[in-house]
């Protein structure tokens, strides 16, 4: 490797070193702070998605890394810029994201005199972030960016966040381009024996599916060895992409939302397998669920098993990726060191397990909404209000079976959620900390980094507005896809939890909306409004076929907030 001209900034640096590992699009909106960075990228193979908000940046470089593997990048400005973008260095820590943040700083000379803009970067991401560095030596910028992405996809992967003081940036860096440091992948094959036997010795086993350490392969992996041995499979929550939804073995999500057949499914089992998930509180109802004697087995890459909630009965250190390919019978070990991963001729838990197939079938298949006979919005709604589940019914019809799904957070959610398949891993792009505004720069970034694939994005009316300006992302970029805004007119599920605890005391959730429409033909889209069924129906049937932004502003009543047969209460997502 050839030593860079002594002439070469560390801003420069710090692009070069992004190129050699393997990143190749960071998403920004541009400051002052780090201009050296942004030359950097000028003439460069480093792809520079300039956002609207920084927020919006940031959950950009999550739906990167969750879609496309490796590591998700964003940049942003000091002061504003960096409090903007701590939704996302939440929503990566609580997910475990690999992401690494750069944000620019003032100069090192201003520092401590209240400087415009200053404020202290390790006070306030050093609780969200697994290491908070500050580039205080220009000659070191290649390892500090090589160590930043490495830390942050090793481990509990999770975010990084890197200071970029503005007069350091232009400082001379002579250090070469830092080779990558290669990440653990090996897997003990008596530990996987271990697990087998313990499968094989249950009476009521259930695999439990999290993470975003799953690919294609992994989930090929899990449906053969899962159908093989007739293991009903469960997913974290908003982890349900992981194994196709025409499996049999697939039974259902937990945490909110779920059906009460998936926890009783995790309730009743002796012996309980997550791979790259934890028993969390948001799994397992507030620790309620699945801590009735099981034996638990952990697999996952994190030693600590952070968010583990209960006893270990093994804990399997490597990615689910390669313990699968053991199990599955597609790793290449040797012949005597194979464990024996034949199921048993006629599993005690078949019968059991197929129950809960028909269950998780018979509730994920979208029913006709009641009749609503008093108007509750307008009251041209009052006629013929639009179904949700008949449009949720037509959309999974009609969705390629590759499509990427994504999602904020609310009530609209819970719809997407249960009504729409998975076939293909990754194909879901949603927070687990319940971030609102993911959804739109999700999709953005899916659509932009995926261009051949169908992306549509489900959003309630308050979700969509926190983060509705990326669409001119997508539109700048010519990109396609596809966004149902689901209208209420209130914050649904902050009004589901006032009717729970203050019954007939709504305050502060009715929101007042605009044209989502118009709005989205003035983003450079398409946009359709529909009041009722009928006109929701052709509407999407449209704007499916639609070449760029499409947008179906979906008008539905106050009282829609839960599919119906469900407990509003017991489906609000945080």
């Amino acid at each position: 490797m050839s030593t860079p001209e002594p002439s070469r900034s560390a801003g420069h640096a710090v692009v070069e070193q992004l190129l050699a590992l393997g990143v190749r699009r960071a998403y920004l909106v541009p400051g002052e702070s780090f201009l050296d960075v942004l030359d950097g990228m000028h003439g460069s193979d480093l792809d520079a998605v300039v956002c609207r908000q920084e927020g919006g940046a940031g959950f950009m470089a999550l739906a990167e890394a969750r879609l496309n593997g490796g590591v998700g990048v964003a940049m942003v400005t000091r002061g504003p810029g960096a409090a903007n973008a701590a939704i996302a260095v939440h929503t990566a820590w609580q997910d475990c994201t690999p992401m690494v943040l750069f944000v620019g700083l003032i100069p090192v000379a201003d520092r401590g005199r209240e400087s415009f803009q200053e404020f202290g970067i390790e006070g306030w991401f050093g609780t969200t972030a697994k290491e908070v560095v500050v580039l205080d030596d220009p000659s070191r910028a290649c390892t500090i960016v090589r160590d930043a992405v490495h830390l942050a996809c090793s481990g509990r992967p999770g975010p990084v966040v890197v200071g970029l003081p503005e007069d350091l940036l232009r400082e001379p860096c002579p250090q070469p381009v830092a080779a990558p440091r290669a990440l653990p992948r090996g897997v003990s094959v008596d530990d996987v024996a271990r697990l087998t036997d313990l499968v094989r010795a249950a009476s009521r086993p259930v695999v439990v599916c999290g993470g975003d350490r799953f690919d294609d392969r992994a989930s090929a992996d899990l449906r053969r060895w899962v159908e093989t041995w007739a293991l009903p499979v469960l997913s974290d929550f908003r982890a349900q992409d992981k194994l196709d939804h025409d499996s049999p073995s697939w039974c259902g999500p937990l945490g909110y939302g779920r059906s009460d057949a998936a926890a009783r499914l995790l309730d009743e089992a002796d012996v309980v397998v997550h791979l790259d998930s934890v028993r969390g509180d948001v799994l397992s109802d507030g620790y309620t669920l699945g801590a009735q004697g099981a034996r638990v087995i952990l697999v996952s890459t994190d030693p600590g098993a952070h968010g583990h909630e209960g006893p270990v009965d093994l804990h399997v250190l490597a990615s689910p990726g390669s313990v699968l390919a053991v199990l599955a019978g597609s790793a290449a070990t040797g012949a005597h060191s194979r464990p024996d991963t034949t199921p048993p001729t006629e599993p005690p838990w078949r019968v059991w397990a197929e129950a809960a197939r028909r269950e998780h079938v018979r509730w994920a298949t979208p029913r006709p909404a009641p009749v609503i006979e008093e108007p509750v919005i307008e009251a041209e709604l009052a006629e013929a209000p639009v179904d949700l589940g008949a449009v949720l019914a037509r959309l999974a019809e009609r969705m390629d079976p590759d499509a990427v799904v994504t999602y904020g957070a609310g009530n609209h959610a819970i719809w997407a959620q249960r009504f729409l398949p998975h076939h293909r891993c990754p194909s879901l792009l949603a927070p687990r900390n319940g971030a609102m505004g993911f959804g739109v720069p999700a999709a953005v970034a899916a659509a932009i980094t995926q261009p051949g694939r169908q992306v549509v994005t489900v959003a309630g009316d308050g979700c969509f507005l926190m983060n509705a300006q990326e669409l001119a992302v997508a539109a700048g970029r010519e990109a396609r896809l596809l966004a149902l805004v689901v209208d209420n007119a209130q914050y649904g599920t902050i009004r589901a939890h006032q009717e729970a605890h203050h019954p007939g005391r709504v305050s502060g959730t009715f929101l007042e909306n605009p044209d989502f429409a118009l709005l989205a033909e003035g983003y450079g889209g398409r946009g359709w409004t529909a009041r009722t069924t009928e006109e929701a129906l052709a509407a999407l049937d449209a704007a499916l076929l639609h070449d760029g932004v499409a947008l179906v502003h979906l008008l539905v009543g106050h009282d829609v907030l839960a599919p119906p047969g469900e407990e509003a209460t017991k489906v609000a997502v945080p």
